[in-house]
């Protein structure tokens, strides 16, 4: 009886092996690199979340510039992998060209919308994201100015920006917002000098929250929040633990879970392509509350940004999508 139940074990387990082995994932990073503590160590983690539960690698890859980018989704899609993700708009182009190749590969984009039948294109409400922490930004603040550092000036960033803006003038219509860009290209995403040197200035202007939505620069401006004693707010994952105490919350897009969601739905024969849109209702996009936070949000502050979740899903507060008409209405 023994070895009868430890064969079927090991039958279990042959299966569950033979299961997870089925596919082959991939993932292709933005250029702001792997551990950039922000849009693609999200997207990282995902990927291991899936390998730790189900035993299965992937394969990934850190592009330097778009044309590496455009030949690591081609050489995984050529090489049988499958599921490729791709995160970053950036690689719009790319995945068109790509997937429309390989229409028999399953492929995911993050942050962009690529129309073909083997592509499920998965973004974001980053606007309703961000108004919650320009809520928060605009309670924190005690100078009535806050701060905005964007990567790449770009209509995605710039619907980062708006948001925050509508959620910081909601608690104060004369509320000051600074905005600036760190650059033009991709090299935006990973110049923390830079960005550190815009909050620097925005900072001697009198803001004293300063919300990044900048890839790695995004670090240069949370160090020098933190070193001139400002709060700063983090984005995409949850960076309330890179300065505890300074960064008061954190606008997380769950990237992580689009990645796992796709290498799960491709293993279960139950892939889809399409559209799929996150945003506050669906906990797409969240304020980060955690213990390296909790004691710079007050009672109030949480009360606030409970209502103002409650009043977005109802629909009694719209906020406005940069991106709908490339203008912000404040």
């Amino acid at each position: 009886m023994k070895k009868t139940f430890l064969s079927l074990l090991a039958v279990a387990a042959m299966s569950t092996t033979a299961l997870a082995a089925e596919i082959k994932p991939a993932l292709v990073y933005g250029t702001g690199g792997k551990f950039d503590k922000s849009f693609n160590e999200a997207a990282y983690a995902g990927a291991e979340m899936y390998k730790k539960e189900t035993g299965t690698d992937y394969r990934d890859f850190e592009p330097t510039s778009d044309t590496q980018g455009e030949q690591a989704i081609r050489n995984f899609a050529s090489r049988g992998y499958n599921p490729v993700i791709a995160v970053s708009f950036a690689w719009t182009s790319a995945m068109e060209k790509v997937a429309a190749e390989f229409p028999d590969t399953k492929f995911v984009i993050v942050d962009s919308v690529v129309d073909l039948p083997n592509v499920r294109s998965v973004v974001y409400n980053e606007a309703e994201g961000s108004y919650l922490v320009g809520l928060l930004a605009g309670m924190a603040s005690k100078t009535g100015k806050v701060g905005f550092v964007g990567g790449m000036d770009i209509p995605l960033i710039r619907k980062f920006g708006c948001g925050y803006v509508q959620g910081a003038k909601s608690v104060k219509a004369d509320m000051q917002v600074f905005q600036n860009m760190v650059g033009t290209t991709g090299a935006a995403w990973n110049d923390p000098v830079r960005a550190g040197e815009l909050t620097k200035n925005q900072i001697d202007q009198g803001a004293d929250v300063i919300y990044a939505a900048a890839g790695a620069s995004g670090l240069g401006v949370m160090q020098t929040a933190t070193d001139n004693k400002k709060l700063s707010i983090g984005v995409d994952s949850n960076q309330n633990h890179v300065h505890p105490g300074s960064v008061l919350t954190s606008m997380v897009k769950r990237v992580d879970l689009a990645v796992y969601n796709a290498y799960k739905d491709t293993a279960a024969d139950k892939f889809t392509a399409g559209v799929q849109s996150n945003g506050i209702k669906d906990g797409g996009v969240v304020a980060a509350m955690d213990d390296n936070n909790k004691a710079l949000i007050t009672p109030e502050m949480q009360a606030a940004l409970d209502k103002a979740k409650a009043d977005i899903i109802a629909g009694t507060v719209k906020v406005h999508d940069y991106m709908t008409d490339n203008s912000c209405p404040m």
